[in-house]
């Protein structure tokens, strides 16, 4: 015979709930910190110094920063259907997981459902599967495309005799067999939205490479798309497998091979990087403001 389980009373009740409350506007504060010490590091004058002046670079550019946000859309839209307005806190949560720890995002996305999406049951379990999904969507496209750049791989000596190499995919390949082992205990959601999800992840990986590539040559077309396909797709690996020592570096030597040391490739990452940092912060200041405007409508 079970045991009943034991109630929880009134006042522990509204206690939970008076938490909860608290989650969204905590992480909001601890992102607006974390905006303003960007806003603090940037050095703004080199930031308008190098910001490209044709309009196609930033129309690809644009399209690469809300390629995560829109496939979240897209995600969620089919899961919840959430309206066009669901971009913005998808938006905040991209700039807290850039900003902060990884999966704060989730954490403030989660929050925003439960107060404002009307579902059966929690919304803890789609963003929980959601995630898990994006990080075997991420380890499975990994091992791809190692598997297509091995001969660059192969040549930068990563690690003592390629053992950090090895040690690092083992990783990627234990956790996504976890995760497809376990499957039917960590997911939740019916199998064709599991796939949907998947699918949805890696396009965004593909669409975020290529236009990583598609920026990088038209800001020096110099270097062929080819080359800059490759070094996108080096750029992948390196950020996702867990042991390489030195990735800024690894990435650096990587960038001269393929493009030559003649061309001006650190540049030209650093003020990408620059730009997308300046997105953040003005874009979440934008998006603060904009909470505000609504209240003081209410």
């Amino acid at each position: 015979m079970t045991e009943p389980s034991i109630p929880v009373t009134a006042p522990e009740e509204r206690g939970l709930r008076k938490w909860a409350t608290w989650i969204g506007p905590a992480i909001s504060v601890a992102i607006l910190l974390a905006v303003l010490l960007q806003f603090r590091a940037l050095n703004w004058s080199m930031v308008w110094s190098i910001v490209p002046t044709s309009p196609t670079i930033w129309l690809v550019l644009a399209a690469s920063y809300f390629a995560g946000p829109l496939a979240d859309w897209t995600i969620f839209r089919r899961l919840w259907g959430i309206p066009v307005s669901g971009m913005l806190p998808l938006l905040k949560k991209l700039i807290g997981n850039e900003l902060l720890l990884g999966y704060v995002g989730e954490v403030y996305f989660y929050d925003w459902a439960r107060r404002h999406v009307k579902m059966e049951g929690s919304p803890f379990g789609a963003v929980k599967d959601v995630a898990i999904l994006s990080a075997l969507a991420g380890n499975i496209m990994t091992i791809i495309m190692l598997a297509a750049t091995w001969p660059v791989i192969s040549k930068m000596g990563l690690g003592s005799d390629g053992n950090v190499l090895v040690w690092s995919v083992a990783i990627v390949l234990l956790t996504s067999i976890f995760i497809m082992y376990f499957r039917n205990g960590l997911l939740s959601l019916p199998k064709a939205d599991l796939w949907f999800v998947f699918v949805v992840h890696c396009l965004r990986i593909l669409a975020n490479t290529g236009l990583s590539a598609l920026a990088w040559h038209l800001i020096l077309p110099e270097v062929d798309m080819g080359s800059w396909l490759l070094l996108a797709t080096v750029r992948l690996l390196l950020s996702r497998l867990p042991l390489i020592p030195n990735k800024d570096i690894a990435f650096a030597g990587i960038s001269a091979l393929l493009a030559g040391k003649e061309v001006q490739t650190g540049v030209m990452i650093a003020m990408i990087s620059m730009l997308i940092v300046a997105t953040h912060v003005v874009l979440f200041i934008a998006l603060m403001l904009l909470d505000l405007i609504k209240k003081e409508k209410r």
